[in-house]
């Protein structure tokens, strides 16, 4: 299917394969509507950079959300920003207004660059939006060209072109424009841009023999972005999961509690379609037991993100009792955004995040690279078992953590770095007037067990 940006052709044959796999190992499977609020695909990006004696055409990519721009392109004087720091902003002055901005970044090693990354976009945008910019463009952090998507911090609000240029190109634009050259930048976006559309998540279902209505998620995202495969982000992981649920019905494993195997789709925009089944299905959280995503492609998991809740890594270490011997696994008790556990902690589901072992997942992240050669066969089958037992284990155990009232999520927003992660991916906003997480004047359910 190569790439699945969520509205694309590829993804919705993608949810038809889903629903065939699962179908195929005798699993109850079912499509469930949700809303997108906007349509956003590239068509073409392609760049020129003119001076005197200089004219040359790097590649780029538009970042999601950007906007497109005339027939023919639109031309601009192109600027050194550095960094994008205050302080650059502050000596470009007027001269930022109406042109375009080449902001440089690092070299990407890690996933903690990774999200460094994030972060620091999100402020440089919000500078440039301020300086009346005409458009923003980040040197690539990828060796060897590789072109890859971010969304644009602010999302569907955006009102400019945005764009990453290959590494050596924009190197190559910037030592001309600290060497004295004047620059301008002609860029040509060609995007497939409309409004609210429906989209589907695909769950299939293991009914639960003796608690049916409690229910433990598994979840993993359907969608990618378009320029590779997005077999490390995040096919591998889905194939995962319905493999773990064809291998529960081969083996005649009876849960006592409801299993579903969520595939997601507009995750890669600011998950929606977790979002979605969150509010279809808010009547039936207080009876959601553990929501789990595995989303940090095809390395080892060495354990889980708890979400800030103490008492929720001994049940993990408990499920994952079986499988001891693939560890050791060590859990993480802090809340992690970016991912589709997002809105199950934000209406206080406990709530899980697969941390996995980097491997290549970084460097390639949402790049041309993100390719199957990239995952190792043997440890997603480990991972896989990993994944089961996990399920599994909740599926089965006694207890049962109360479901946090609005209160309590506040209180975790304010007391760890949730908050400002939140805002790094455009999400506090939402969560602050209301219209995404649980809302106010509630109480935590009891503990039933």
């Amino acid at each position: 299917m190569g790439g699945r940006a969520t509205g694309a052709p590829a993804n919705l044959r993608a949810v038809d394969w889903a629903l065939a796999r699962f179908k195929e190992a005798g699993v109850e499977a079912r499509k469930e509507a949700f809303q997108m609020p906007g349509l956003w695909l590239e068509r073409s990006a392609s760049a020129s950079v003119r001076g005197l004696g200089v004219d040359f055409a790097p590649r780029i990519a538009a970042m999601p959300f950007s906007t497109a721009t005339p027939k023919g392109g639109l031309t601009a004087p192109l600027l050194d920003a550095g960094k994008g720091s205050e302080k650059d902003f502050q000596a470009l002055g007027e001269k930022a207004k109406g042109a375009f901005l080449l902001v440089d970044q690092a070299e990407l090693k890690d996933v903690d660059g990774l999200f460094r990354e994030y972060a620091e976009s999100a402020e440089v945008e919000q500078r440039a939006f301020a300086a009346g910019v005409a458009g923003v463009v980040y040197v690539g952090s990828r060796p060897n060209n590789l072109l890859y998507r971010h969304n644009v911090s602010v999302g569907l609000r955006n009102t400019r072109p945005m764009v990453v240029m290959e590494r050596d190109g924009a190197l190559r634009a910037q030592r001309l424009l600290r060497a004295g050259k004047t620059l301008t930048l002609t860029a040509e976006l060609d995007l497939q841009i409309g409004p609210a559309y429906e989209s589907y998540n695909v769950i299939g279902e293991i009914r639960g023999s003796t608690r049916p209505d409690e229910v433990v998620v598994v979840g993993a995202h359907l969608d990618s972005w378009d320029l590779g495969t997005g077999a490390l982000d995040n096919g591998a992981n889905v194939v995962a999961l319905i493999d773990v649920a064809r291998q529960m019905k081969r083996l005649g494993l009876k849960p006592a509690r409801t299993l579903r195997f969520a595939l997601w789709n507009g995750e890669e925009q600011g998950m929606y379609g977790s979002a979605g089944y969150v509010k279809a299905h808010e009547a039936e959280l207080d009876k959601h037991v553990m929501a789990t995503s595995f989303d940090i492609g095809c390395g080892r998991i060495n354990g889980f993100f708890t979400g800030g809740r103490p008492e929720l890594p001994p049940l993990v270490d408990q499920a994952l009792e079986p499988v001891k011997g693939l560890g050791p696994f060590t859990q993480v008790d802090a809340p992690i955004v970016g991912t589709d556990n997002f809105d199950f902690m934000m209406h206080g589901v406990p709530n899980l995040v697969a941390n996995q072992e980097p491997a290549l997942y970084g460097p390639n992240y949402h790049a041309r690279s993100d390719e199957l050669d990239k995952c190792d066969p043997q440890q997603l089958r480990l991972n896989t078992a990993i994944a089961g037992a996990l399920a599994y284990g909740f599926a089965q155990m006694d207890a049962k953590l109360p479901r946090q009232s609005r209160a309590q999520v506040e209180a975790l927003v304010h007391s760890t770095d949730l908050g400002q992660q939140m805002k790094s991916f455009n999400m506090y906003e939402d969560w602050a007037t209301g219209k995404r997480g649980r809302k106010g004047g509630t109480t935590a359910g009891p503990e039933t067990r």
